[in-house]
């Protein structure tokens, strides 16, 4: 028998406020699915490669079926993913302008298998185009498997904060850690990185043209199933001044600063990869033109390393797939 004030300190009940999972010690499991859907489509949707032929581009997310969990136990993650994943590509032949389209297959991305052996297979549509294809297979299906990797090391690190809960022992490690760096820091005077790191950033200033209503195309930013529609995933709204809104799998979140009626939207905007609490600040202006409507976009304060990611996130994702949303409802109508 434990002496009194001694035992497995697995069983020890700390001093939590929340009293959750104490040193890690119980069984949790988080599903990863939706999470991975949106990140498998961020990494690979617009992967881009080039060379004296020609130049292709991965131009669509197919198909992603499977399932993703992660789950902790006794302080440890076990991850557990499989997937079947199907791509779009086209391409143009440099010296004949001629166009091409093929799928890339994807068939068993598990935690079987080493990312670097897992199987991408290239196809054309029936022509010529060959140069084309050669380049998929080669670049291509490098390109590929580094996405690949960069979700698997994002699901590892950035989809599983919080899981492993700090202990108290940990906790004063790590508090005693933080005073002694911000102690050096006072000392030394030669780094402002004690007062907080100043983000390079830059603006974006972005025009399109959609074949709707200056009301339809307001409301698809605003209304909470639209929303959906043209971003393929789950979506919280508050469309209201300070109302929170959360898209794309929890990969775009913000709030609104102003909301003018069919004229303008005015928001604070930041994608779940940038720097903890920056945000950017991005104004939509909704212009009437004869049987179209322009939508302007000013983004200010995008991380100078995210300017090509902003872009295709709003170019790609937002733009296209809300065209591709009002040519189905035309057709539905």
């Amino acid at each position: 028998m434990a002496k009194w004030g001694q035992g497995d300190p697995r069983w020890i009940v700390e001093e939590r406020e929340d009293g959750t999972n104490v040193n890690n010690w119980h069984w949790t499991e988080r599903d990863a699915t939706v999470w991975s859907k949106g990140k498998l489509r961020e990494l690979l949707v617009g992967i881009a490669m080039e060379n004296e032929a020609g130049r292709c581009e991965i131009s669509e997310l197919k198909q992603v079926e499977g399932e993703a969990s992660c789950s902790s136990r006794k302080g440890k993650l076990i991850f557990f993913y499989e997937w079947n994943i199907k791509l779009s590509w086209k391409g143009t032949v440099k010296e004949s302008g001629a166009k091409h389209k093929g799928l890339i297959e994807i068939p068993n991305l598990s935690e079987e298998n080493d990312v670097d052996d897992t199987e991408v297979n290239v196809s054309k549509k029936k022509g010529d185009g060959d140069i084309l294809k050669d380049l998929m297979k080669t670049t291509g299906t490098t390109k590929v498997r580094e996405a690949l990797g960069e979700y698997l090391k994002a699901l590892k690190t950035e989809f599983t904060a919080g899981m492993i809960l700090p202990t108290r022992a940990v906790t004063t490690q790590e508090l005693t850690v933080e005073r002694t760096l911000a102690e050096n820091s006072l000392q030394v005077q030669a780094s402002p990185v004690a007062l907080g790191v100043r983000i390079p950033t830059v603006a974006l200033h972005l025009t399109e043209l959609f074949d709707t209503t200056v009301e339809q195309l307001y409301s698809i930013f605003t209304v909470k199933d639209l929303v959906q529609k043209f971003s393929k995933s789950p979506a919280v709204l508050e469309a209201e001044k300070g109302g929170k809104f959360q898209m794309f799998d929890g990969n775009i979140t913000g709030e609104y600063v102003e909301l003018l009626t069919n004229r303008k939207i005015i928001m604070k905007w930041r994608c779940r990869n940038w720097p903890e609490e920056h945000y950017a600040t991005v104004a939509l202006s909704f212009v009437p033109a004869p049987g179209q409507t322009e939508l302007q976009l000013d983004c200010k304060g995008v991380p100078v390393c995210k300017e090509e990611n902003t872009k295709f996130c709003w170019q790609k994702q937002h733009f296209e797939e809300i065209k591709g949303l009002l040519q189905l409802t035309t057709q539905n109508a």
